[in-house]
């Protein structure tokens, strides 16, 4: 081997260097001598002696070139041996330990959405009984319902469109990989609950009447206990939906939570998908926007209800995931159960997704025993 191929550079240094020399006796004489000119044989012919002399010098030639390239490898490898600095890399711990299920996590999360859900229903039956009647207090003037006439199947595209979203952010959330299941699901549940507790502060401290006219609130039941049991539970059952026909009671205005879901799911849906999906986040936010106007367009909500839904619903969004990944707010008053739920998460959930039923581990060795006999 040539030291003009070991040698490339003289202030390329590289450490470890291995080298074998290789002699070999070939039965003719090389035509190319290492790191000097090539030997040109003429046509002119030589006698025995001579060309017994030159195969000689050719040989010592040779020989020497070879101890030489040989002693100067060998210094080499002592220089560098010498003066190699050793520097000691630090491995970063693999991003999937830094995300852990914990599904137990998730479930307490879920509880507490679960919760907030009908505590709000419950809220919602009481609240029903204080509502002033309309020929007492009639509606607030609000700036939109003078310009905007009330359109009566507008309410119902609000619910069709929130029920699309929720539905594209499940079938989205059962596609994300099995490892981030978990996180993102107890921060959906977590945002649930939370939002459905502060509306059911607002609704309680402040009672608004009626937006409109229109609007057939059940009759009251003050006193009968159970009137009202079955009343939160019919209210449970439907969802709490106008399209079944379970949601009967007035008094629910401040804040919407048809926006708070509105929102909160195609906030989730452009989050937790590639920023390439660019034509689906449109889709999702036409979605999400035309369901928030439609609610003004039938008179079901003040402005104020839906502004403030608008609000409350992003900023707590954008608050958790802003504490998630810097910490910085550390004065809400959640951030303890905020340091339960994502203690253990050291970094930002990826955007990778998997199929949601995962093959049998039997049907995974064949497809896998097949595909390995296709490479050979």
């Amino acid at each position: 081997m040539a030291a003009s191929e070991l040698i490339q550079d003289t202030d390329d240094v590289r450490p470890h260097v291995e080298v074998n020399i290789t002699t070999l006796n070939p039965p003719s004489p090389p035509q190319r001598v290492a790191n000097a000119k090539p030997t040109c044989l003429g046509p002119s012919p030589t006698s025995p002696s001579d060309e017994h002399d030159g195969r000689k010098q050719q040989t010592g030639s040779k020989m020497s070139s070879l101890l030489m390239q040989n002693q100067l490898i060998n210094s080499l490898s002592r220089g560098l041996k010498k003066h190699c600095d050793y520097m000691k890399i630090t491995m970063p711990e693999e991003r999937a330990n830094c995300l852990p299920n914990e599904w137990w996590k998730t479930g307490a999360a879920f509880l507490y959405a679960v919760f907030g859900l009908v505590f709000t229903t419950v809220v919602i039956t009481f609240v029903h009984e204080r509502v002033p009647d309309i020929s007492v207090s009639p509606p607030l003037p609000d700036k939109f319902f003078d310009y905007v006439d009330r359109v009566p199947w507008a309410f119902t595209v609000t619910e069709v469109n929130g029920l699309i979203l929720c539905g594209l952010w499940l079938v989205q959330w059962l596609f994300l990989k099995h490892k981030y299941l978990a996180i993102v699901a107890r921060r959906c549940f977590f945002l649930i609950g939370t939002l459905y507790m502060y509306r059911c502060i607002t609704m309680y401290i402040t009672t608004l009447p009626v937006p409109g006219k229109h609007m057939v609130c059940a009759p009251k039941l003050y006193d009968d206990s159970m009137g009202k049991i079955w009343r939160i539970l019919r209210l449970i059952s439907g969802g709490g939906l106008s399209l079944t026909g379970s949601h009967m009671m007035c008094g629910d205005f401040l804040y919407s939570g048809h926006t708070v879901m509105l929102t909160l799911s195609y906030l989730f849906i452009k989050e937790y998908s590639p920023r390439w999906m660019w034509w689906y986040h449109w889709v999702c936010w036409l979605l999400s926007a035309s369901g928030v106007i439609c609610i003004l367009i039938a008179h079901e909500h003040y402005s104020i209800d839906v502004l403030i839904g608008y609000i409350a619903t992003t900023r707590i969004f954008w608050w958790y995931h802003t504490m998630a990944n810097t910490n910085f707010l550390s004065r809400v008053w959640w951030n303890p159960v905020f340091n339960f739920l994502e203690r253990n998460v050291q970094t930002t959930v990826p955007l990778v997704f998997s199929w949601p039923l995962r093959l049998p581990t039997s049907c995974r060795q064949r497809y896998r025993i097949v595909d390995g006999g296709r490479d050979e």
